[in-house]
């Protein structure tokens, strides 16, 4: 029953192979010590087929191997724990820094957009004020040219 409880812990916290594995052996020698305890249970080695002092301590003997088993269990699977919350802790920081940089690399796209998009603004006014001059040269250009026609055309 205990070593069910164990495993089901052990499946809810998913460790790395190494970890397990070292779980994996403290489990299989838990087994090995209920299997010997039970063993020692059914000995019956007093008159009459019944239990002794001796049988009684030995039991007793085997029930608290298995507690201190259990109990390098319980630390192993605490040191698992707190691994994974560093772990974890870890990988939260390096999500934070990169999304710093991320956030920082962001504002500076931003300005540059923004410096160009003001520089695309200012060449837009720029050629619209050369295209204004170009048009005015222009129709002050054919103005005068027809003035000049018509004033050669008067004296013909």
């Amino acid at each position: 029953m205990l070593t069910f409880i164990f495993a089901l812990w052990l499946s809810v916290f998913q460790v790395d192979s190494t970890e397990s594995a070292k779980l994996q052996r403290l489990i299989q020698e838990r087994d090995q010590l209920h299997s010997q305890w039970k063993a020692s249970e059914s000995k019956k080695t007093g008159i009459f087929g019944n239990r002794t002092k001796k049988d009684m301590i030995e039991t007793n003997d085997w029930l608290e191997r298995i507690l201190l088993k259990d109990n390098q269990i319980m630390d192993e699977l605490r040191m698992q724990g707190s691994i994974e919350k560093v772990t974890i802790s870890q990988e939260k920081e390096d999500y934070k820094s990169i999304t710093m940089k991320l956030e920082r690399d962001v504002q500076i796209l931003k300005r540059a957009l923004s410096e160009k998009e003001a520089e695309v603004e200012k060449k837009i006014s720029d050629r619209r004020t050369f295209e204004w001059t170009t048009l005015i040269f222009f129709l002050s250009t054919a103005f005068l040219a027809w003035r000049v026609y018509r004033s050669k055309r008067a004296s013909f």
